[in-house]
């Protein structure tokens, strides 16, 4: 099915907890899921018996947690579909969805995510399993044979070394990687969901105690509990309910897509935590929508770690290869400048619950294009960008817009 003849998907309900601390709320992941599911069945006076079919993204747990965190919400026999795609699992639920969709086998689907984790890195989660690979043990091979390993996070590793890299290649100084954790925590501030809401100084920041090399703490995405809901229905189903078109968020665009051999073969750090992937669908993505990176004032841009998010302005095309630095300079990546990145506060701020960030990113890009964002609104949001990346790998890229300004213009 070519792009112009796919059916078009919206979101007209979307709802989060507040992300926070591991532990500081009394609660378990169905209570999360439970809140984030009600709040996006409210925004759209849905019922989950409406509903049709269900993707939950998680990481950490067993099997079927998906529906035992929805059984709370109703038990309606539906198609449930647990997503595990590393820190992609989100989003790559609600790239099932829209597939569900756009192939005419549902109207309304529920896309959820969430994380129930501990304090500490994330090798503190994952459970010891001596007799198979590790999903990632290639991509730690590249490192092993650059850098080398050291006593740290491995993740915060991988995009340290990746900031490392490209240091050496294009010049970016330590500074740049501290600016955007110092924009990101000061865009926090104002939202209320965010785990972080404190602003810290660019010194706090630099000389905030190091996880990795230059790398420090507040320049990390934290541990965090929490989860993120969103509804997503069909054109007919909106023909059928004109009320929602107001507030419906098309999906232009959503791309999923894994490792290319470069990721391993060319013993570089800034390829095995992922560009190549993000490039290429980033590409196939404007290609598809007809937008470009000059269409767009709001991106939610996966900022697992500072590094990652000055590397992907060059992946997703925002400035040519080695130039990401130059936006920071610029300051053409907060309010003011060319695009407003990471708004939220980012993983680093905002928090990162795994499996709920690449909902997360689509709830606060909706709102955007809703106008509901309040002190942290980006003036004249037309188009919206979502990038969310895992190691392992996956990568989703997506743009989003009204679908009915005009109805939303008569509100």
């Amino acid at each position: 099915m070519s792009p112009s003849t796919k059916p078009k998907v919206y979101i007209v309900g979307v709802g989060m907890t507040k992300f926070c601390k591991p532990g500081s709320v009394d609660w378990d992941y169905p209570d999360m899921v439970k809140e984030a599911v009600n709040t996006a069945l409210d925004d759209c006076g849905l019922k989950y018996a409406d509903v049709q079919q269900a993707t939950v993204g998680y990481l950490f747990g067993g099997t079927c947690c998906g529906q035992r965190a929805l059984y709370e919400v109703g038990l309606t026999g539906i198609p449930i579909f647990n997503v595990n795609n590393a820190c992609a699992s989100g989003s790559s639920g609600l790239f099932l969805g829209k597939q569900i969709i756009e192939s005419g086998n549902a109207d309304v689907i529920l896309c959820a995510g969430f994380e129930k984790m501990a304090a500490g890195s994330l090798e503190k989660l994952a459970a010891p399993i001596d007799d198979r690979a590790l999903s990632v043990d290639k991509h730690i091979d590249v490192m092993s044979e650059t850098y080398g390993l050291e006593p740290a996070p491995m993740t915060a590793q991988m995009f340290g070394n990746a900031a490392k890299e490209h240091m050496e290649k294009y010049g970016s100084k330590r500074e740049h990687y501290a600016k955007i954790a110092y924009k990101n925590h000061l865009h926090s501030v104002h939202n209320p969901k965010s785990q972080f809401t404190k602003e810290f100084s660019l010194d706090q920041v630099t000389n905030a105690r190091k996880i990795y090399d230059f790398m420090g703490l507040l320049e990390c995405s934290p541990t965090s509990d929490g989860a993120a809901a969103a509804i997503l229905v069909s054109e007919r189903y909106l023909e059928k309910n004109p009320r929602l078109k107001a507030q419906a968020v098309e999906i232009i665009g959503l791309k999923l897509g894994t490792d290319l051999p470069s990721v391993f073969q060319e013993k570089s750090n800034i390829k095995m935590i992922g560009f190549d992937m993000i490039e290429k669908i980033s590409k196939e993505l404007y290609a598809e929508t007809k937008l470009t990176p000059n269409d767009v004032q709001v991106i939610e841009l996966h900022d697992c770690f500072a590094p990652n998010e000055l590397i992907t302005y060059e992946a997703i095309g925002l400035c040519p290869v080695g130039k990401g630095h130059t936006i920071v300079d610029r300051n053409d990546n907060t309010y003011g400048g060319k695009w407003v990145i990471n708004p939220s506060g980012g993983l680093i701020s905002k928090g990162h619950p795994i499996g709920a960030t690449g909902v997360a990113q689509a709830v606060e890009l909706s709102n955007q294009l809703r106008g509901k964002c309040g002190k942290r609104q980006v003036k004249n949001c037309k188009i919206a960008m979502q990038h969310n990346i895992g190691i392992g790998g996956a990568g989703v890229v997506g743009l989003y817009r009204l679908g009915f300004p005009q109805a939303q213009s008569k509100l």
